[in-house]
């Protein structure tokens, strides 16, 4: 019998004006975790869905156990063992938590649902599994974390045993994630082989046997994690040295840009306040962060602050003027930036061309537009520009239309237009969500930057380096309140997790 539970030989998969897998050959044992390293657009999201069966190749072969298989869909993927969570989940939101695991493998008896035996099924998985969830919870109303939980658990429903996960951790509280690490070691343990596509190297070394990295769609090495390093890893990735640390010199705060006065933001999923009586001040040249644990007001905050929800109470203010009730145009208009925390929801048109969204929040300027018409010779040199300072890679350029486009090139295109703007408050959430270890460096960078040039910003992050690191401030918000406001320079991580468990709070200045 083969070594290999999995070998995907020579594959090579191509779209209009790209080789997004160039020749490569992937081997998965029987029991290991085996990560799948590489820049963004590097192909590694392509590679698995050719292994699921969403892409076929031009040219290559898959085995499973030594035999040559055809994987023509999704179907042959699962009839096969071979289950995927993707990137961005594939769940229908206005179904409960049972009726998405189920779906596709639906047991009928005369034409009626059996979901006893089904709740029963997914209810003994979630407990052997330590994927607690509520069945009878709509997809819509649950937080990101849990809706992980039910692709994972989706898997299990249908007795995978080879388990691909895209980014899974791209979208989870660092509490959530050292769950999932504990999970996929579990499942290796048990016999089932793991394929764990990632950009966070420190998570790789934590959990992973082997990693194999591509770059630029083709195959740079397979190596043993007991005998390699971070810093090797990242140079097979990227081709050059990269660092680790943010060098930036000491803020020199201005005058007041955003000023938030007693803001309360309603729930959307229960009768609480999400955020209540919130308030504090950012200047021009620092970074502020507002840090905390998923689901503790951060998001409701986020969306109140710039248009896409209404506070119930208080008043923001940017550069003294108030925008509490102003339109999202009017806000842009006036200063303020947005990198939201949903690319494909609040980010992208995604069926736009790249140099259309490039210009979603300028292309009435006078720039872009005559006499009511769109100057298109402007909007692609505008947007071939962009394309080239923040290193967006996509396979037609310009008029690639953006859902093609792998999900760290579409953050890039955000933070690109966003930064460009030329504001005055840049309210960046999650900004280096699902980006490569270049990437984000780039990107830190580009927020210093921002900071050195007078430019006020608040950042929204789960990621503690990031908080750490990039920061000149930390609030940290605890159920919808600001319970201290930190110096990053003399704050340990220890201290400021709990803080945002609410287990320490302090007065904050505003």
């Amino acid at each position: 019998m083969s070594e290999y539970v999995i070998e995907m030989r020579h594959i090579t998969k191509i779209f209009p004006g790209i080789v997004a897998n160039d020749d490569i050959t992937l081997q998965l044992k029987k029991g290991e975790i085996h990560a799948l390293l590489g820049e963004n657009g590097a192909g590694k999201s392509t590679l698995m869905s050719v292994l699921f069966g969403m892409y076929q190749p031009e040219q290559g072969e898959i085995l499973k156990n030594g035999e040559v298989v055809q994987i023509h869909d999704p179907n042959d993927a699962n009839r096969l063992g071979i289950g995927m969570v993707h990137q961005h989940f594939k769940l229908v939101e206005i179904f409960s938590v049972l009726d998405n695991i189920i779906l596709g493998v639906e047991d009928t008896k005369g034409g009626v649902l059996q979901k006893v035996k089904a709740r029963e099924k997914v209810l003994r998985l979630s407990e052997q599994y330590g994927l607690k969830i509520d069945p009878d919870a709509t997809i819509e109303d649950i937080s990101v974390g849990m809706q992980q939980r039910v692709e994972i658990l989706k898997m299990l429903y249908r007795d995978n045993e080879i388990l691909i996960f895209d980014e899974p951790t791209a979208v989870l509280t660092p509490q959530e994630i050292d769950e999932l690490m504990l999970i996929m070691r579990n499942f290796a343990a048990e016999g089932k082989s793991i394929l764990f596509i990632t950009h966070k190297l420190a998570e790789i070394m934590a959990v992973a046997d082997r990693c194999t990295v591509l770059r630029k769609g083709k195959y740079m090495g397979t190596v043993e994690i007991a005998n390699t390093t971070k810093e090797e890893l990242s140079r097979m990735m990227v081709g050059r040295d990269v660092s680790f640390a943010v060098e930036k010199a000491e803020a020199a705060p201005g005058a007041v840009i955003l000023d938030v006065q007693n803001v309360t933001v309603p729930s959307r999923i229960h009768k609480n306040n999400a955020v209540k009586n919130v308030s504090f001040q950012v200047r021009a040249g620092e970074i502020v962060c507002l840090a905390g644990i998923e689901g503790n007001g951060q998001t409701e905050f986020a969306y109140a602050l710039t248009g896409l929800e209404k506070a119930s109470h208080g008043k923001f203010s940017l550069c003294g003027m108030d925008i509490t009730k102003s339109p999202i145009r009017q806000r842009s208009k006036l200063g303020m930036s947005h990198i939201p925390e949903d690319r494909h929801k609040h980010g992208l048109v995604l069926d736009y061309t790249l140099e259309e969204n490039l210009v979603l929040q300028r292309y009435w300027q006078p720039d872009f537009q005559k006499n009511g018409f769109i100057r298109f010779g402007e909007v692609r040199k505008y947007a071939e520009g962009l394309i080239e300072d923040y290193d967006i890679r996509s396979g037609q350029g310009a008029v690639t239309t953006v859902r093609s486009m792998s999900g760290g090139n579409q953050q890039k295109a955000i933070v690109a237009r966003e930064i460009d703007k030329d504001p005055k408050l840049l309210v960046a959430i999650q900004p280096t969500r699902g980006l490569d270890v270049g990437a984000i460096e780039n990107i830190h960078k580009q927020l210093v930057a921002q900071r050195d040039a007078g430019k006020a910003i608040l950042l929204i992050s789960l990621e503690l380096d990031e908080v750490m690191n990039v920061s000149d401030r930390i609030l940290v918000m605890y159920e919808g309140e600001i319970v201290a406001d930190l110096d990053p320079k003399a704050v340990t991580v220890q201290e400021l997790g709990l803080y945002m468990a609410g287990a320490k709070r302090k007065e904050v200045r505003t």
